[in-house]
């Protein structure tokens, strides 16, 4: 399986007063760290080595996590430093270390998907990077993705377009030497990256049918929260 880079650097402000004193990751959902229930998810699907790309108080995340041997996974880390390098600039900064293409997940998604099937889409396509999308009309957030007939067409989350249905799921393929061409130790964003990929025909549309959960709202939070009780499900 591929590796996963875990985008955890975020400052949370939509969150606050929380996460003032603990990091988004470590936001508790049905008694314990979110960061503990996306780690278990990756495990049961067969991931072994994670990279978490943490900012602001990172270390109450590697403090908790540790190696991530508990979870079955090889955990390594990746600090932002005194300067926010947003979540493209993060990845780049790891690029050395990466191998030549691996999952994206941002920190705060919870995502019930098959991680093995759409690594294995990827791997026979000829594209350079892929998109997990899902149809949204608007509704858990703000659509971002024209995806028609099996295509992205277009992705973008300044230039919204109406005939935008979809939405970027949370998960994403990339080929590491799409990083090549963006500037070390500057900011820039993922979505940077996937708009460069979609301009050149080369972001790839997986469509998944599960709503994704999140934690980086009140709303997603609570929503999550009672989905794992009212499921029962354990770490």
């Amino acid at each position: 399986m591929l590796s996963v880079v875990i985008l955890s650097g975020g400052l949370a402000t939509r969150m606050r007063p929380v996460t003032e004193k603990i990091p988004k990751s470590m936001i508790d959902v049905a008694g314990r760290p979110f960061i503990e229930w996306q780690l278990a998810m990756l495990s049961n699907q067969g991931i072994k080595n994670v990279f978490l790309c943490v900012g602001y108080l990172g270390e109450m995340i590697e403090d908790c996590v540790g190696d991530g041997a508990r979870y079955g996974l090889n955990v390594t880390y990746s600090y932002d430093g005194d300067k926010l390098l947003g979540t493209g600039g993060a990845i780049k900064k790891i690029e050395k270390l990466l191998p030549d293409a691996f999952f994206i997940l941002y920190g705060d998604s919870y995502l019930e998907l098959s991680y093995r099937s759409i690594e294995e889409v990827f791997l026979a396509s000829d594209k350079q990077g892929l998109m997990t999308v899902y149809e949204n009309h608007d509704l858990l957030d703000s659509s971002n993705v024209f995806f028609q007939n099996g295509v992205l067409e277009n992705y973008s989350k300044k230039n919204k377009t109406p005939d935008m249905c979809h939405i970027d799921y949370g998960l994403g393929i990339l080929q590491k030497n799409v990083l090549q061409d963006f500037p070390k130790d500057h900011a820039f964003d993922l979505a940077d990256v996937y708009e460069t990929l979609v301009k050149n025909n080369q972001l790839l549309g997986y469509e998944v049918f599960n709503r994704f959960y999140e934690i980086g709202s009140p709303s997603g939070l609570s929503e999550l929260c009672k989905k794992i009780k009212k499921e029962e499900i354990i770490v």
